[in-house]
């Protein structure tokens, strides 16, 4: 598995969170649902979708716009228009997908769909994303909205994952188009990853992150020497090898505390740790708790039940 693909397995749509709305000018939603991560696309007419203190950005159809965070932001016909409607956590309830209105050549469709939590390795990609990601419909052609919108429509077998699925696709697909745009701010070690020193560190430090690396040994894996590695590593990612590494052991320690009921000695020599002590003195370091602590705090909260 590649690191993007690590990254954002802690992001994903389970359960319905699909919703269709038809809607006729004026128009305003309050989206309010929780969610850590929304997805926005209109299926017909365009729409603005207006963060809190920030500027309003313009869909069109098929553009699919990306809003990490669960702070509330509306999507409406027009900046100015005040909102009429507040989509909270029951319209994404687990078990529901389905249309709001009834559907009409003039009226405009939005099509959003929820994600549930997302974890801390996942937050280290999703925390670079701007206040709204915009990737137009002719960057990011799979999947289909228009297959999104027909597969809400039909009782069929195995819709549901079939629908977990397509909204998994169409967050991968835009973030993919956001790495490969020249101006994006995607975060340097996502184009770390091209280079071809700095990208085979990265990848031998995500496939072995409890190996007692050193930057001699990781400098010799990668076939050049140990200066060279750390200037070219630390040029392209932005800190050294061994601060990145350390930052990545505890974002998966953090995982594992929150996903699982292993002990912390357990975790601490899955990621890289003699004991639990060494795992909780650098736990602390960067986070600024004890790792029991960050797990009593950091259980899921979303998606609604």
């Amino acid at each position: 598995m590649d690191a993007v693909s690590e990254l954002l397995a802690g992001v994903r749509a389970r359960g319905a969170v699909f919703r269709q709305t038809v809607m006729r000018p004026p128009w305003a939603l309050r989206m309010a649902s929780g969610a850590p991560l929304t997805l926005a696309t209109m299926l017909n007419g365009h729409a603005w979708i207006v963060p809190d203190g920030r500027d309003p950005v313009r869909i069109a159809p098929g553009d699919i716009a990306v809003v990490p965070g669960d702070a509330p932001y509306t999507v409406a016909d027009d900046p100015a228009t005040e909102p009429t409607q507040v989509v909270t956590t029951a319209d994404y309830c687990s078990g529901r997908t389905g249309t709001c209105g009834d559907p009409a050549d003039e009226a405009a469709v939005l099509l959003s769909g929820a994600f549930e939590r997302r974890g801390e390795l996942s937050g280290h990609l999703l925390h670079a994303l701007p206040p709204v990601l915009v990737v137009p419909a002719g960057d990011s052609p799979y999947p289909s909205t228009e297959l999104i919108a027909a597969e809400i429509t039909r009782e069929r077998p195995g819709r549901q994952l079939v629908l977990d699925r397509l909204l998994d696709l169409m967050l991968v697909s835009a973030l993919r188009t956001w790495f490969e745009t020249p101006d994006s701010t995607a975060p340097a070690w996502c184009r770390a990853l091209d280079d071809p020193i700095a990208g085979t560190a990265l990848r031998l430090l995500h496939e072995s992150p409890a190996h007692p690396w050193t930057v001699a040994d990781l400098a010799a894996r990668t076939g050049v020497s140990r200066a060279a590695l750390a200037r070219r590593f630390t040029a392209q990612v932005g800190e050294p090898p061994m601060a990145y590494l350390t930052g990545w052991r505890i974002a998966l320690a953090a995982d594992l505390l929150r996903e699982t009921d292993e002990t912390v000695s357990a975790i601490a020599r899955k990621v890289g740790y003699a004991n639990a002590f060494a795992l909780s003195v650098a736990f602390e370091r960067l986070k600024g708790t004890r790792p029991t602590t960050h797990r009593t705090k950091a259980r899921p909260s979303w998606p609604p039940t």
